[in-house]
């Protein structure tokens, strides 16, 4: 699958496979940023995209990123729909107690490419029966 990367800074890096067989390509930070402890800050890659019609991008943390210093995106799992096309911003959060400094070039996320499904919602006054049933959170077992 080819997908259409437009560098809106001159600086930007393109997303990149850290192996022949990683899912997700790595982010790159446009500028240096300082992220105080518990903070926000909205990191620039200096990239647009085009995706696929079918496809969603999702911008996941790195997992060395996160575990050694806190940095993950703040919303989890950010969403690029294939219709965007402005740039990707990743929203940086500082987990950890100290503030941590992001550098132009670093690694801050990465983004998966998967296709998926649009759904027609329907309203229905029931639901098909399953052993589960209602149970929800925590109600399959501890572990």
């Amino acid at each position: 699958m080819k997908v259409k990367v437009k560098k809106t800074e001159s600086g930007a890096k393109l997303p990149r496979y850290g192996s022949g067989f990683a899912a997700g390509a790595d982010l790159y930070a446009l500028c240096g940023e300082t992220i105080p402890a518990g903070e926000t800050r909205m990191i620039r890659t200096g990239i647009a995209v085009e995706l696929p019609a079918g496809t969603v991008g999702l911008v996941f943390a790195r997992s060395g990123l996160a575990c050694k210093q806190g940095l993950a995106p703040a919303n989890k799992v950010g969403v690029i729909d294939c219709d965007y096309r402005g740039e990707i911003i990743v929203a940086l959060h500082n987990h950890g107690r100290i503030q941590r400094e992001v550098c132009a070039g670093d690694r801050i996320a990465q983004l998966v490419v998967v296709p998926y499904y649009t759904a027609e919602f329907e309203e229905t006054s029931e639901l098909s029966e399953t052993v589960r049933g209602v149970g929800g959170f925590g109600s399959t077992g501890n572990n």
